[in-house]
Formats: C-alpha cells, sequence, structure tokens
C-alpha cells in the first residue's frame, strides 16, 4: 500500500468513487470527490492514481454503462388484474350473433340469445375453461334476468357481475367448478 499525501488523486476498490485527499487522520482519509463531495474512508479502500497508464475502476464503470445493450425482456409476466381475467367472453347482442335481426320479435331475439349462451357454457364446461363472461349489455335487464336462471340450473357454476372497470354493469361472469 502507497503512503497517501494530501492533493494526492485516489479512487475507492469497490466503488467508481474518484477524488482528491484532502485529510488524512490516522487510517482515515478524507476525499472530495469529483462530483464536490466530501467523503471519508479507509485507508484500505482507497488506491492512489499515479501518472501511470491505467485504467480506474471509474472509467471502466462509465464504458460498461455506454456500451450496455439493454436486456431483452423475453417473457410477458402477466399482471394479477390479468391472471384473473377470463379466458373466453360470450358478446350475446344480436348484431354479433347473426346477420340481421329484421323481423325478428323479441322473444326470438332472446331465443337465440338464450341458445348461444348455453352452448358456450356448455362448451367451457367440456373444455375446462374455468371462466366466462357473458356480456349481455344493461338494456330492461330481461337478458340478464335469463341468464341468472340458466346458471342457477348448474351445480358447477356460479356467477357474479363482470369487472365494472372493462364490462360496467353489462356482463356477467361465470366461474365452473372443475372437479378432477
Amino acid at each position: 500500500m502507497s503512503d497517501f499525501q494530501i492533493g494526492d488523486s485516489v479512487e475507492t476498490l469497490d466503488d467508481t468513487i474518484k477524488g482528491r485527499i484532502i485529510a488524512i487522520e490516522g487510517k482515515q482519509i478524507s476525499i472530495e470527490t469529483e462530483d464536490g463531495f466530501q467523503m471519508r474512508f479507509n485507508a484500505s479502500e482507497l488506491v492512489k492514481i499515479t501518472g501511470e497508464i491505467s485504467v480506474s475502476n471509474y472509467e471502466v464503470a462509465q464504458i460498461k454503462s455506454e456500451k450496455e445493450i439493454p436486456k431483452k425482456r423475453n417473457a410477458q409476466t402477466a399482471k394479477p388484474k390479468e391472471r384473473n381475467a377470463a379466458k373466453m367472453e360470450v358478446d350475446l347482442h344480436i348484431h354479433q350473433l347473426t346477420n340481421s335481426n329484421r323481423g325478428m320479435s323479441n322473444h326470438d331475439i332472446l331465443n337465440i340469445q338464450m341458445e348461444t349462451a348455453k352452448r358456450q357454457l356448455e362448451f367451457a364446461i367440456r373444455k375446462r375453461i374455468q371462466k366466462v363472461v357473458f356480456i349481455h349489455g344493461v338494456g330492461e335487464g330481461v337478458l340478464k334476468e335469463e341468464l341468472k336462471y340458466l346458471f342457477g340450473r348448474y351445480d358447477n357454476v356460479k356467477y357474479y357481475d363482470a369487472d365494472y372497470q372493462k364490462y360496467g354493469l353489462g356482463a356477467t361472469e361465470v366461474y365452473i367448478f372443475q372437479n378432477s
């Protein structure tokens, strides 16, 4: 270990701090960093920078940060909200189910919507899909009540209002209990 003197240029061994010695008290050395901060170190934590050509920790760290390639994020991790999101959505608006509803009565429309809901629920049960959101819209609530009646006929199904932020009041989420 070389002897330190006030005015010597030094850098820390374990960090990228560089500066000049401003005070020495036994083994405690105070330096003023290049940024103008005063810091105190043990003599064993410092290295004197001589006039010889050398690469310091500080310079290595600067070069590394300049050349560092940003790491690519391979896997998109699911956020907690997304993890609990429904795996399947069924939009029961009539314009989503038929090309034209011209000439259909409300009863005909409701029958098509209910047949679709039953078919999709049975599909989800067969395919072991745990969560299904049925989008029914707000309207007068007739379809919503019919859906509740349909879901109530299944022992392995629980239903509740779907995520309000995503669907508003116009959707019901169904949870299907999977028995092994």
